[in-house]
């Protein structure tokens, strides 16, 4: 059983993550319902592994690096189901946007990250999100020239799909 003060505790670094889980919930599940059960199992899993937590790292390394691990755990799952996860138009007409449609580039985006494998959809999230190559490289598990070699790639595959000869 845990103390009052250590669920405090979690409960206030969880919800200083919550933008960035949202942002990872939203990247791998294309439905309401498959993002709350995501958000769900991210936020157990980060409660379960909570008392192992041993300050080597900082908690957003640590939490990013567990929520990407059962995000793409989950998908895993979801695909053994024989489930299917709905096209790339859908979920930005699911995600709630304050009314303003998004972009042509932004939809272009959306569908480019739907159709990249668990690590480099995990790599261009944390990119996007302003994370540094070490940052990444830390929650990922490689190295920071590794990860500047794939951003690279990433973006030149980006660029490939964005020409109008593709």
């Amino acid at each position: 059983m845990t103390s009052p003060a250590t669920q405090d505790a979690f409960l206030e670094l969880l919800n200083s993550h919550q933008k960035f889980l949202h942002k990872v919930v939203n990247t791998y599940c294309w439905n309401a319902g498959d993002r709350e059960d995501l958000l769900q199992e991210i936020t157990i899993q980060l409660w379960r592994s909570y008392p192992a937590f041993d300050g080597r790292c900082r908690f957003s390394t640590w939490a990013t690096r567990i929520a990407l691990n059962v995000a793409i755990s989950f998908v895993r799952q979801a695909i053994a189901r024989d489930r299917h996860l709905v096209s790339g138009e859908e979920h930005l007409a699911d995600i709630p946007d304050g009314g303003t449609p998004p972009s042509a580039d932004l939809q272009f985006l959306h569908r480019f990250i739907q159709g990249l494998g668990g690590l480099d959809k995990a790599l261009l999230l944390l990119y996007l999100d302003g994370h540094s190559h070490q940052e990444i490289a830390e929650v990922l598990g490689i190295t920071a020239t590794n990860v500047a070699t794939k951003i690279g790639r990433l973006k030149q595959r980006l660029r490939e799909s964005a020409s109008p000869h593709s």
